[in-house]
């Protein structure tokens, strides 16, 4: 069995039960810790609609959320879910400006992992955006359409 996560007529993503159901739970998970909906609508008969303009405002705030943090085990937690959602944006056109996002975080970081050595920076922004992209690019190639 497998599910669907569609973006009109084209398919996006279709996964294993159970990997579509740690997703959308991770989906939950992010959509509260960022306070946005993500546009990945319910899961009905098998399939999921994304809305393009709230899916593509979600990537945006994961993204920076996940470039201002230099805590360890966040980053961790939050990779795999960020690199699929990247690999979705991309299935599904969503223009993602990596020179942007791999720039200086505005504002002040978020989480930052504490040690007996003081706080480190997020990584650099070509090391940063080159690491997910990477991760991306694996996972995309896991990830069925049909």
């Amino acid at each position: 069995m497998s599910q669907y996560f569609d973006m009109g007529d084209e398919t996006l993503w279709n996964p294993s039960n159970g990997a579509s159901r740690m997703f959308r739970r991770q989906v939950a998970v992010f959509e509260a810790e960022l306070g946005l909906g993500s546009g990945i609508g319910p899961m009905e008969n098998d399939e999921c609609q994304i809305d393009p303009i709230a899916f593509a405002a979600f990537v945006e705030a994961l993204l920076v959320q996940h470039r201002r943090t230099s805590h360890a085990i966040l980053l961790a937690l939050s990779e795999g879910f960020t690199a699929t959602v990247v690999v979705l944006a991309e299935r599904a056109g969503i223009r993602v400006d990596w020179e942007r996002l791999g720039a200086a975080p505005e504002g002040p970081r978020t989480d930052v992992q504490v040690s007996a050595a003081g706080g480190a920076a997020p990584a650099d922004g070509a090391r940063w955006s080159t690491g997910l992209r990477a991760k991306a690019l694996e996972l995309g190639r896991r990830m069925p359409r049909e």
